[in-house]
């Protein structure tokens, strides 16, 4: 290792000083990589991987190019033994030219490197270096690729790119939504390719992957993806300005009409670098190109929408704040309530719900606290389905456990079966409700006690700013708290909420002893500025001649124009034009905006009319002379109903147009003319009274028809309004029937599920024992297969072994792995004996056994015999094999065979006429036959205490004596004639044949002869 390598700096680090900060929301996406450290601005790969990985790794570095070059510095981070010095490094440098690390703590990450984590640490990227730090987490919880894909997203932002290849658990999931929510790259290991396909499951079912290939095809779209996302020249931020704008619109649009969410007020910087990203995966150079691909592809519209919710958020997320809302809010929250109390709470943008349960935890920790019970009503919502789905389930990885305490994880979460999950318990998840909700368009909760919407408003707008902040201090209770993000604040709202602590970002709800305020663009669609707006609010100072014109008609409007208002069908306001107010008054009740509630007396049977009139015939209605109230006195009005043109939710809209009637002023005047008319004449003229009464019949006759023409128009409503509620109170007696219909059918389904339920609970527990049977016969048959000391091995149609006993294993070299090999692949231990597989395949072919004698190399043998394996169905379902040992037999054997030779030799020597003696070298007599005795005279007794010179007469001793040595020397002597002595003193001449007996090693010890008198 060279000394460039490491770092300058070598002093301990600790997990306080080095580890990454995993708050990545904390600092918007938008912001650019200038501030990255010139040494890591080439391409950083992190490479996660467990069981299995190996392969995985011989099989990407194998891919990539040949030689050095590509720019590309890849970090390896692998599940490794604590307990044993790894090798990684050497094996995966045979596949690589490029230089191969294990990693020092500090050391400099340089291009065209690989760097490998060792053995029983968690490391992290920090300003260009590697800083290895000591577990945090007990062994069999530590996620070091989370870890590590933590801080190279932290690092790296939108540059970060991670690889998670084969393994098990679910190590890499959070990692990867880190690298996401920078506006990152991650790529996947295929099930199909894979040994373990644990670790790339659980991070393809995320649905952030990018890409889902075998590692071979991982090194080319690498390469692909960096030449075009680390290429700045065709970047939508570096494209004209205009062009830029006109692009996002349409984005805006096709994203809108697709999902029905809009984005066209959320941060630009944020949305151009989610699009940056999504075209250098689809390897789109111009973005207009991009906005054509969106609009021939509606999956890439969804994963650009996926791409814009990425958040990352775990479990008590930034550990001051959270400190803080639980010693400042909840415990002032829940000590301020009385018990049995409603605690309401509001978590907007959930996300996968973590921080939601965070909070829920907090709140039950005081509440056990407290001793005391109140009922937590949490509310969590988000418009992303999937993430709402994800936090529902309460499912979460092995990694919570850094961010969770042992303490908080053994009380509030159940591990589940493997260890690779623990999920939320019941008394947490029953506190909370998800659901799917836009905070921008969809209705508040309200009366809420506490509101957390952390880390969403970075990525919005002024102008969303503006409207969000009133909503939460709608939706709160008075002094109720408002949780922000760390770079969150209220910004100009400090009419509305107090500080209490600027840190944490906490809020409390101010209350003036008034009502409540809330927007009346809450209720209203969302405000779309007109295009007369946008160039009146773009006009340069300079222009002050388009200024002064459009000030004139505006105090114009405002002195001349008649009142109106613009509304729907229903009569809801939409907007106001005039002075109303002596025509409108806001109406009595709840608060709202209907031209029809708000019209004062006398005004509202006309306008009913000519508005239901307006909405029929889509076309201008007229009423004169309608006698409306104002300030005690009555006036008469002219009402104008005129529809004009749809908006662009193709809205039907009216416009309402109120003025002083012409009949008015003419009165007025005349009464003006009669009053200086009297003053002259004292008496009244002379057609006055006639006059007078004649109007008044005819304002009577029009008033009247005006009311037979409001009670036909009320008439025909209460009509149509009996017939519709007529039509419903059928069908909804008909919904009834159905309903009825299908709780019979309900009840008669629960009875047989019972009745299903109660019959499995027998078939249960049948099969409970016959399942302790089985395991006990299962247990019998190991001891009696062991016990026998018989080897047996159980093979299928294709030989593959099944099973086999211990003593198997003396003859054929077999352990526990080998169930499932080929028999074949099994070196055996027997000598002369190679056709094992071939014997095994006839039994097979034929169905008649075979036995063969077989010998180990340690000179034990074994009767080796070959059976069919027939099921109890009598079906053929592979053979058995089975070793019986028989050197103790073969032994024996040998013995009787011993054994019976010696006694054919006894007989031929009783048997024989001849005279047959056995002498050692000294001369002893050894053995003497019943041929003997009748030739000599000596019995077998006598002649076992004598010496054979007993037998040789004085003067041939010397040629017996000639006669041993040359036979000692295993010499080879024909028949010669000697003179005997018998017991009774005679001499006989006899022929004699004389044999020297040899034990093993060739030595004489003595002397066998035949003797037969000489005739």
């Amino acid at each position: 290792m060279t000394d460039k390598k490491k770092g300058a700096a070598k002093k301990p680090v600790t997990a306080a000083t080095a580890q990454p900060t995993p708050q990545t929301s904390a600092v918007p996406p938008e912001a650019a990589t200038a501030d990255l450290p010139e040494n890591a601005l080439f391409p950083i790969v992190g490479i996660g991987a467990s069981a299995g990985g190996l392969a995985a790794f011989e099989a990407f570095f194998s891919a990539m190019p040949s030689g050095s070059g590509s720019g590309i510095a890849f970090i390896v981070v692998q599940h490794l033994s604590p307990d044993h010095k790894s090798i990684l490094t050497e094996l995966i440098q045979r596949y690589t030219r490029m230089q191969v690390y294990e990693v020092e703590d500090g050391m400099v990450v340089e291009a065209n490197c690989t760097y490998i984590i060792p053995p029983n640490h968690d490391m992290a990227f920090l300003n260009g270096s590697l800083q290895l730090l000591e577990p945090g987490a007990p062994r069999g919880h530590r996620c070091p690729v989370d870890f590590f894909f933590r801080s190279l997203a932290h690092e790296q932002r939108a540059r970060a790119i991670g690889i998670v290849l084969s393994g098990t658990g679910s190590d890499g999931t959070q990692g990867v939504r880190a690298i996401k929510a920078e506006g990152g790259m991650v790529m996947a290991q295929s099930s199909e390719s894979t040994q373990f396909d644990g670790m790339p499951r659980n991070a393809i079912a995320t649905g952030l992957v990018d890409f889902v290939l075998a590692p071979a095809d991982m090194p080319a779209q690498l390469l692909s993806y960096i030449g075009f996302a680390f290429n700045n020249a065709n970047a939508v931020g570096s494209a004209p300005g205009l062009r830029v704008d006109d692009a996002l619109k349409k984005v805006f649009v096709l994203l809108r009409s697709q999902t029905g969410h809009d984005f066209s007020q959320y941060k630009q910087n944020t949305i151009i670098r989610r699009v940056e990203r999504r075209m250098a995966v689809n390897q789109i150079e111009q973005v207009d190109e991009y906005v054509q691909y969106l609009r021939k592809n509606p999956t890439e519209v969804e994963a650009l929408f996926r791409d814009l919710l990425i958040g990352v958020t775990h479990f008590f997320r930034d550990t001051e704040p959270f400190d803080a809302l639980q010693e400042e809010a909840v415990v002032r929250l829940l000590s301020n309530k009385p018990p049995g109390t409603t605690i309401r709470v509001w978590v907007a943008g959930c996300s996968t719900g973590e921080e939601a349960y965070s909070i829920a935890i907090l709140l039950q920790e005081r509440m056990s606290a407290l001793k005391t019970n109140f009922k937590l009503v949490i509310f969590a919502t988000d418009i992303d389905s999937r993430a709402i789905e994800h936090a529902r389930a309460g499912i979460y990885p092995a990694s919570i456990c850094s961010d969770v305490s042992p303490e908080r994880l053994a009380r509030f979460f159940t591990e589940e079966p493997g260890g690779e999950f623990f999920r939320i318990n019941k008394l947490i998840r029953d506190m909370l409700v998800f659901s799917e909700q836009n905070v921008i368009k969809d209705a508040p909760f309200s009366k809420l006690d506490l509101i957390s919407c952390r880390n969403l408003l970075i990525y919005m707008g002024p102008e969303l700013h503006k409207k969000l902040i009133p909503l939460f201090h709608y939706a709160l209770n008075p002094g109720g708290v408002l949780f922000l993000g760390t770079s969150e604040s209220i910004g100009d709202h400090l009419d509305l909420f107090s500080t209490v602590n600027r840190g944490a970002k906490l809020y409390q709800r101010k209350d003036d002893g008034g009502p409540q305020r809330l927007s009346l663009s809450r209720f209203l669609p969302p405000f779309k500025r007109s295009e007369s707006t946008h160039r009146a609010a773009t006009k340069v100072a300079g222009d002050s001649v388009e200024s002064l014109r459009e000030l004139t008609e505006r105090t114009l409007l405002q002195q001349y124009a008649p009142a109106g208002a613009l509304v729907n069908e229903r009569g809801d306001i939409l907007y106001l034009q005039g002075r109303t107010g002596q025509y409108l008054e806001p109406a009595p009740g709840e608060a709202g905006l209907n031209i029809l509630k708000m019209a004062r007396q006398g005004l509202r049977p006309g306008l009913t009319t000519a508005l239901h009139k307006a909405v029929a015939k889509r076309e201008a209605v007229l009423v004169a002379g309608l006698r409306v109230k104002t300030n005690g006195d009555f006036s008469l009005v002219d009402l104008k109903v005129q529809p004009v043109a749809a908006d662009a939710s193709e809205q039907a809209l009216f416009l309402v147009v109120l003025q002083p009637s012409p009949q008015a002023e003419q009165a007025a005047a005349a009464a003006a003319v009669g009053k200086a008319a009297g003053k002259v004449a004292d008496g009244p003229p002379p057609d006055a009274g006639a006059h007078t009464t004649n109007a008044q019949i005819t304002a009577l006759k029009q008033e009247l028809r005006d009311k037979e023409e409001y009670l036909q128009t009320t008439t025909e409503e209460l009509e149509t309004s009996n017939e519709e509620l007529k039509s419903a109170n059928e069908e909804m007696q008909s919904i009834n029937e159905e309903m009825q219909s299908t709780n019979e059918e309900l009840e008669t389904s629960k009875e047989e599920l019972q009745s299903v339920n109660e019959e499995l609970a027998t078939v249960n527990t049948e099969l409970q024992g016959k399942v302790s049977g089985l395991s006990q016969a299962n247990n019998d048959m190991n001891n009696l297969l062991a016990g026998t000391g018989v080897g047996t091995i159980f093979v299928n149609h294709q030989l593959h072994i099944q099973r086999f006993t211990p003593a198997a294993t003396q003859v054929i070299n077999l352990i526990a792995t080998d169930v499932g090999r080929p028999v074949g692949h099994i070196t055996a231990n027997l000598v002369g004996y190679h056709q094992l597989v071939e014997d095994v395949q006839q039994v097979l072919d034929t169905l008649i056994p075979k036995e063969v004698e077989v010998q180990t190399k340690l000179g034990k043998w074994f009767v080796l015999r070959i059976r069919p394996y027939r099921t109890l169905e009598n079906v053929i379902d592979g053979a058995v094999i089975t070793f019986f040992d028989i050197s103790d037999m073969k032994m024996a054997r040998e013995v009787l065979l011993e054994a019976e030779t010696l006694r054919r030799m006894a007989a031929v020597m009783t048997d024989s006429r001849d005279a047959i003696l056995v002498q050692n070298l000294d001369g002893k007599i050894l053995c003497w036959n019943p041929g003997a005795t009748r030739l000599y005279g000596w019995s077998e007794a006598e002649a076992l205490s004598m010496n054979i010179r007993e037998l040789i007469p004085q003067a041939g001793q010397a040629q017996a004596l000639a006669v041993v040595a040359q036979l000692s020397q295993a010499a080879v002597l024909q028949p010669y004639q000697m003179e005997r002595k018998t017991k009774d003193g005679r001499l006989l001449h006899v022929w004699l044949m004389a044999t020297a007996l040899a034990d093993q090693s060739g030595q004489v010890y003595a002397i066998a002869t035949t003797e037969r008198a000489s005739a």
